[in-house]
């Protein structure tokens, strides 16, 4: 384990302060870095904790806020401030933007190896970077099988891979399908990994307040999951030069 650097960083975007947890490895030299989504509750210790992970790893990793430094624990409040969200692409990639500028402003970063993870909702504002056009080295998302406007993902440039759970209600073999269209159509180079078994969400810690119907931890299919995104930044973005 390397040592690492965290600090709080704050940025405007969709008429918020965000709050974002920057995470750097260690040494002086540029490394390549990841943009980190959190699930629609918003940024919390799980994320920083992942984009500590990634920087003890080599990486420079920004774990970006969805809701202006508030973490939304009751499913009603997050509810209605995620689906009008997710309904809206360019206030989507607008989240998104605002996160890569302040992840390539910083000096460690290198701007040309970048890649986006993320989960639920920040796994579509990660997709949304990509048919936006934004050269990203790859895409990671855990349940954010969503499909964009109609020709815009033969924007996206790199390798996409998408994680989901069999049972997951929120994202059911409808959503997948229409995912899996999309991509072929647009001739990406996808990957679709599907956990048999598991709900919505199968990858976050069990959380001590409410969630919405369909929601539950995996401890299996979470840790292979984590395992499964640092496969994708070894292919798409290799540490070492």
């Amino acid at each position: 384990m390397t040592t690492i650097t965290t600090r709080t960083v704050e940025y405007p975007a969709d008429g918020l302060t965000m709050i974002g947890h920057l995470a750097l490895p260690a040494g002086d030299e540029r490394r390549p870095a990841v943009l980190l989504g959190p699930e629609g509750m918003g940024l919390s210790d799980v994320e920083r904790r992942r984009a500590d992970a990634l920087a003890e790893l080599g990486y420079v990793a920004l774990a970006f806020d969805l809701h202006g430094g508030r973490y939304l624990a009751e499913p009603e409040e997050m509810l209605a401030r995620c689906l009008p969200l997710l309904a809206d692409p360019e206030r989507m990639r607008g989240i998104g933007r605002a996160a890569l500028d302040v992840l390539c402003g910083e000096s460690r970063t290198d701007p040309c190896r970048i890649a986006a993870v993320g989960y639920g909702t920040g796994g579509a504002v990660a997709l949304e970077l990509g048919r936006d056009g934004v050269g990203l080295r790859a895409i990671g998302t855990v349940n954010a099988l969503t499909t964009g406007r109609p020709g815009e993902a033969a924007r996206i440039r790199c390798p996409v891979w998408a994680g989901v759970g069999s049972e997951d209600p929120i994202m059911p073999p409808a959503q997948r399908d229409a995912f899996v269209a999309e991509m072929r159509a647009a001739d990406v180079d996808w990957r679709l990994t599907v956990y048999g078994g598991a709900l919505h969400a199968f990858h976050h810690p069990p959380v001590d307040h409410p969630t919405v119907p369909g929601v539950g931890h995996h401890p299996r299919h979470a840790r292979r999951a984590w395992r499964d995104v640092l496969e994708l930044l070894a292919e798409c973005l290799t540490v070492a030069e």
